[in-house]
């Protein structure tokens, strides 16, 4: 009997023989944050998990100063052509003269490639790891394909999504739900540590974080 063999016959016997069952899983983690999601500690420890993470944070007091500067961050970053969800608020882009396509219907990966950046709203934000995510099935954050392709990431994040943990976000997400955890710009390191950016993802991320300052 050769070695697949006899592993094949193992996991036949156990399988056959029943009666096994999952151990408990102990849960006994911390679940809530040492804040309120939303206040003051946890933007301001958000912001400063973002920067650690190469990521630039323009703090806007309300949407009504998003539009502005989202447009900003597009002209100064010579932006020409991005690409936009379906449900992407429409006063968001007021003020934008950069020409937005709708990933509707879906962009190929020829056309996205083409785009020069991305702009999305996010399902919440995780303060203590710099983490945003994205539901794919959220109207303003779309397809992931839509925020691995393009170079350039720009993401709307309002305070009442901001959370301090990691249990506290992922209790606000659907788990049947395609999602992506974003921290930070795509980056990768060799063996020497030598620092590479944009290999599997966005180089450039901007957050526009809607949170006014105490």
């Amino acid at each position: 009997m050769s070695a697949r063999d006899e592993v094949l016959a193992r996991l036949r016997a156990a399988r056959d023989a029943g009666g096994a069952t999952a151990p408990e899983v102990p849960r006994e983690y911390r679940r809530s944050g040492t804040a309120p999601p939303g206040s003051a500690e946890v933007v301001d420890r958000l912001v400063e998990t973002l920067t650690d993470y190469k990521a630039t944070v323009h703090r806007v007091a309300d949407e009504d100063d998003v539009s502005a500067t989202i447009a900003d961050i597009l002209e100064n970053a010579g932006v020409t052509t991005f690409v936009a969800p379906p449900g992407l608020p429409a006063r968001w882009l007021g003020e934008v003269t950069a020409r937005v396509r709708p990933d509707e219907p879906p962009l190929s990966v020829a056309k996205l490639d083409a785009v020069d950046a991305v702009v999305t709203g996010a399902a919440v934000a995780i303060a203590d790891t710099g983490t945003f995510v994205l539901d794919a099935l959220a109207p303003d954050q779309g397809r992931r394909a839509i925020t691995l392709v393009p170079d350039h990431h720009v993401c709307v994040v309002r305070a009442a999504d901001v959370v301090s943990s990691v249990p506290e976000g992922i209790a606000r997400l659907d788990p049947t739900h395609p999602l992506t955890f974003v921290s930070g710009p795509s980056a990768t390191s060799d063996i020497e540590l030598d620092r590479v950016e944009g290999v599997h993802g966005p180089r450039r991320l901007d957050v526009v974080l809607v949170a006014p300052r105490a």
